[in-house]
């Protein structure tokens, strides 16, 4: 058989097998069958070099003409049993527009992101800034300059997280820090809130979580007293709770403050007779505070015979236990659609 009727043949032969296709996957194994880099036509268009210069004229010009043809109504085809599945396609999914649409559901904020705003929103209106500042610290701006001594228990591995970058480098267990680094760059009188994450090495239950959430605040100025501490933190439990809750000043130390307090608040789940949230104790911590100790205002450079001030702490997370009546902190973070959206 000749080259010239070997292609007419194969012509021919790839009309009928294309209109027997009823599928595109067996229309894919027609075209690479003829037109592949296996496929019989080009087979013929390869061959073609070892022709005579006539015969290779006439055979390569049929060649080429064959394979158009071919391509063509494989594309045909193609386009026909494409409209046919889309059609199939389009009976199973009909869609009745008069229906009503669905809605999607919407998400909530999150409540101690809720919580942390209108503190936010109290002390910026009693003219306090917000300061921000790196979670992973140094220990010089974690301990050193908040007048932590080198044996401190708080700076063993049990109760920080170190990490491997130096032997100094660590998660921030306060946002103190903050303070600290505003007071390096700004002159008094300051007046400034640092919220933000932190991280303590502490064993997880309904009281505490090694991540949570503080809010710091700083005021330097003169001749600030105790009674303006106790006036701002109170002015600002009535406005967080809109109500006076029952709470105390009781003494206690922190090495940055002298002197200073614990502020506590009566526990809201058993009125104070004593229950898991408290820790039996029948109130809760609600946050630290006191005069800032002379030794950080020298560490940073502001003299303590002109200037003074006080500083708080405070868990987020603590106060809006309080706030929503949660008994376990770790409702927080466990992402349970069932507790986040009730806020």
């Amino acid at each position: 058989m000749t080259l010239e009727q070997e292609l007419k043949d194969l012509h021919q032969q790839a009309i009928d097998e294309s209109r027997r296709c009823d599928n595109l996957d067996r229309l894919e194994e027609l075209r690479l069958k003829y037109m592949g880099r296996s496929g019989q036509i080009t087979a013929i268009l390869r061959g073609l070099a070892q022709l005579q210069p006539d015969e290779r004229k006439v055979i390569g010009q049929l060649a080429n003409q064959v394979k158009e043809d071919i391509q063509k109504i494989l594309d045909e085809n193609k386009r026909e049993l494409e409209n046919l599945a889309l059609g199939e396609k389009l009976a199973q999914e009909k869609i009745d527009v008069t229906i009503p649409g669905s809605r999607g559901l919407i998400g909530h904020i999150h409540p101690l992101t809720q919580i942390s705003e209108e503190i936010i929103a109290i002390f910026y209106s009693m003219g306090f800034a917000v300061a921000e500042g790196p979670e992973v610290e140094t220990d010089y701006y974690n301990f050193d300059a908040l007048n932590t001594p080198a044996d401190h228990p708080a700076r063993d591995e049990q109760d920080t997280f170190y990490t491997s970058v130096r032997p100094d480098v660590l998660l921030r267990s306060q946002t103190s820090t903050v303070q600290i680094r505003v007071m390096q760059h700004a002159k008094p009188p300051l007046r400034i809130i640092s919220p933000g994450r932190v991280y303590r090495n502490e064993e997880i239950n309904a009281r505490k979580y090694p991540l949570f959430h503080q809010v710091e605040g700083l005021l330097v100025d003169r001749d600030v007293t105790m009674g303006q501490l106790k006036g701002t933190l109170s002015a600002f439990i009535r406005a967080l709770f809109g109500k006076p809750l029952k709470t105390r000043f009781r003494p206690d130390f922190f090495p940055f403050t002298e002197p200073s307090a614990e502020l506590d608040s009566q526990c809201p789940f058993c009125e104070g007779s004593g229950c898991r949230t408290c820790g039996n104790r029948g109130w809760l911590e609600l946050l630290g505070c006191g005069m800032v100790d002379p030794n950080v205002l020298r560490g940073v450079g502001i003299d303590p015979e002109e200037w003074s001030g006080f500083a708080f702490g405070m868990g987020i997370e603590r106060l809006a236990m309080l706030r929503y009546g949660i008994n376990d902190i770790r409702h927080f973070f466990n992402n349970d659609v069932r507790f986040l959206r009730q806020f």
